[in-house]
């Protein structure tokens, strides 16, 4: 199960709330160590071409009325990334699922409405990266006065104090994220600084590496000219290691649409 990109939230229990609440929930269909859940007997519509003007395929493929699952190829090897974004309606607007590290080549988009056609597009992300940092937490969950006590370090912040005049990302080698601190708040929770160098970023994006992980990957989006943020933790992320990426967007793909079946459930 993948968990979509998120933002920090004031307690555990309000970062499970916006997760379900999320626009849809969605599941990769493989991953680092996975398997492809795919069944095999299936024959579903299938839908996809190539854009020659971003190299990017994108092929979507109905494995059962309500599931569609996602597949790409190609794009470069200069991006960091895909944001996968959907829509009901082609000209939008597109709701981001997930920001994707380049090594994640499929999604699958499960629970969706019946009889509805969706229209999927990727939009490729770059950007310099901060230097890493590593933070074990200790032990344990959320304790009654973790729970209870002031959480005024978890929204994200713009602070003038760690905002250098910038440099525009797409200058080489310009506006990396500096000076990254990890200080832990609680058994679940850290608080993230660094100085923003960058001039023009779409945003940044704090990205993760546990240690069953080979590659980093982003857990959290932030707005332009953010420099501070904290995070409540998922139980895999008690050990890991963290960079700041200053990103903006790059090419997009082509547009797929397929249509949703009936539904099978009750």
């Amino acid at each position: 199960m993948s968990v979509p990109v998120r933002v920090a939230a004031p307690t555990a229990l309000v970062l499970a709330l916006l997760l379900a609440l999320s626009a849809c929930s969605a599941t990769r269909t493989t991953g680092e160590g996975g398997a492809d859940r795919r069944p095999a007997t299936a024959r579903h519509p299938v839908a996809g071409k190539a854009d020659t003007a971003s190299g990017v395929v994108l092929r979507a493929e109905r494995t059962t009325p309500t599931d569609i699952d996602l597949r790409w190829q190609g794009g470069g090897s200069g991006a960091s990334g895909h944001v996968l974004e959907f829509a009901t309606e082609e000209s939008g607007p597109y709701t981001v699922l997930q920001y994707l590290p380049p090594s994640v080549t499929n999604y699958r988009h499960p629970d969706l409405m019946p009889n509805t056609t969706f229209f999927y597009r990727l939009r490729a992300f770059g950007g310099p990266v901060s230097e890493p940092v590593s933070v074990t937490l200790p032990k344990g969950e959320l304790t009654a006065a973790d729970e209870d006590s002031s959480h005024d370090w978890l929204p994200a912040r713009k602070n003038p104090k760690r905002t250098v005049p910038g440099r525009p990302l797409r200058s080489t080698g310009a506006g990396a994220p500096t000076g990254l601190k990890a200080a832990v708040k609680h058994a679940n929770g850290i608080l993230f600084t660094w100085t923003d160098h960058a001039s023009d970023e779409a945003g940044f994006l704090l990205e993760a590496r546990t240690r069953t992980r080979s590659a980093y990957e982003p857990v959290v989006v932030l707005d332009p000219d953010v420099n501070s943020t904290g995070l409540i933790t998922l139980p895999t992320e008690k050990e890991a290691s963290y960079r700041v990426r200053a990103f903006t967007y790059g090419e997009r793909s082509n547009v797929v649409r397929l249509t949703t079946g009936e539904s099978t459930g009750p």
